[in-house]
């Protein structure tokens, strides 16, 4: 079974929505080990300045004001401390562009090590407030992960898998997916939003029964 999800890591529904699929999986063994997870580019923020912007000029632009932000993000904590994950927004400092995020993440790929870098990076973002639109931070991040530094660092500065991080937005939005996270199981059944392991269950159950096309 193919998952593609499709998500930011900028995105913190997008890191609830991964726990809650973890726990599906969990739920059905036999899925989990047959499983092909993809991961695919999505940008929250596809003008955003390769530097990315302060923390508050952007919570001022989406939400606002300071109050509304913290309102917001209060939910969104506590729905992520039910899947373990310890959100702490006031430490983060700069809303990054994710494009060289994405790059990482396609970089670990190939070496068959997306999940633990696409935790990684919600972890470095959500948790600790580090800058994963920084090279040398995201640099730290692979090697964190098990990467040669080096290597990480010759990928990134060879703009290596960039058109394929833009070309994926792009199909995305073509799809109609126009906010994430989104999960497309066997690229015929489609969960928008982080939902509840018990969404993703039945749709396991109708790829698995799914019958085998017949070729004449």
């Amino acid at each position: 079974m193919r998952i593609d999800i499709v998500s930011d890591v900028i995105c913190p529904w997008c890191y609830i929505g991964k726990r809650r699929l973890d726990r599906a999986l969990r739920a059905r063994p036999a899925v989990a080990a047959s499983a092909t997870l993809s991961w695919r580019a999505f940008q929250l923020n596809p003008e955003m300045p390769a530097s990315g912007i302060s923390r508050d000029a952007y919570l001022s632009a989406k939400f606002g004001n300071a109050g509304h932000a913290r309102r917001a993000y209060a939910s969104v904590a506590e729905a992520g401390a039910a899947e373990g994950i310890e959100f702490d927004f006031d430490r983060i400092r700069r809303t990054p562009n994710t494009r060289d995020a994405h790059r990482l993440i396609r970089y670990a790929a190939r070496r068959g090590r997306a999940e633990p870098t696409v935790e990684a990076l919600f972890r470095a973002y959500f948790r600790d407030g580090r800058d994963i639109g920084d090279r040398a931070a995201l640099i730290e991040i692979a090697d964190e992960v098990g990467f040669e530094p080096a290597h990480a660092a010759d990928y990134l500065a060879s703009g290596d898998g960039l058109d394929d991080v833009l070309s994926e937005d792009r199909s995305a939005r073509r799809l109609g997916i126009n906010a994430v996270p989104c999960f497309i199981i066997d690229g015929g059944y489609a969960i928008s939003g982080a939902q509840e392991p018990e969404f993703f269950l039945p749709l396991f159950d109708l790829a698995l029964n799914a019958p085998m096309a017949v070729e004449e």
